[in-house]
């Protein structure tokens, strides 16, 4: 028989922020799999380097961040011939995502690749805005509000028509496009209301308001926004 694969989420950073099911499957695993910035170290094995059992194998899926997709994809696709060669010998393999699998995660690169020939069993993680809201202090969403999750690369026409729209607002991917977002929300009235969050969990987490914010901003950033009166109250 097959082994299984488990795409298993890690949460933010914090390694206290790990399911005892994550923690389960992670230190009882023979082979992990996790995806790693080519030539460089992996933040998903960072979060869960104290649960990986001595002498399990591991298995690198070295992602080259770059605009075009294609080295990626070549990147998944080699990270999931290495993975099938060992589901087919019986063992189970356990494959580390930052964050929940499913949310942005790398990990559903692997599955659209795998899924069909194995069983696969996705464990959800505490997701980046959900531990970005509980840092800032920031209550997103109560009774029938409506929140909207935007990718900071998005183009800043189409972010504005999802912002007029929302009652509260999760700009995700931060990054190198922080200057079009802070414009954005300046020519919207909403800087003033917008929190400023990197690095969430983490030793060298920062939380600000947007106003008083860094120029530029690592990737593992986010905006949150929330109009109106706070309606929790």
């Amino acid at each position: 028989m097959s082994g299984i694969l488990y795409g298993v989420g890690l949460g933010p950073g914090d390694p206290e922020l790990i399911t005892l099911k994550a923690a389960r499957l992670i230190a009882a695993a023979k082979v992990v799999a996790y995806p790693a910035l080519a030539g460089g170290n992996s933040f998903a094995r960072s979060i869960a380097s104290g649960l990986i059992a001595p002498g399990a194998r591991e298995i690198v899926i070295d992602v080259p961040m770059k605009v075009a997709r294609q080295p990626a994809q070549d990147a998944y696709d080699a990270g999931a011939t290495e993975i099938a060669a060992a589901l087919e010998t019986g063992e189970d393999v356990v494959c580390l995502c930052e964050g929940d699998p499913f949310f942005y995660g790398s990990f559903m690169y692997l599955y659209a690749r795998l899924s069909e020939r194995f069983t696969v069993e996705v464990v959800p993680g505490v997701s980046s805005v959900m531990a970005s809201a509980a840092r800032a202090s920031q209550p997103l969403v109560a009774r029938n509000e409506v929140m909207t999750v935007i990718p900071g690369p998005l183009e800043a026409a189409d972010m504005r028509a999802r912002i007029e729209t929302a009652d509260s607002i999760v700009i995700m991917k931060v990054g190198r496009h922080l200057a079009k977002i802070r414009t954005l929300l300046a020519e919207l009235g909403l800087e003033a209301r917008a929190k400023y969050i990197e690095r969430a969990t983490l030793a060298e987490e920062v939380v600000l308001p947007l106003s008083e914010a860094p120029e530029t901003a690592p990737y593992f950033s986010m905006i949150l926004i929330t109009k109106g009166a706070d309606p929790w109250l």
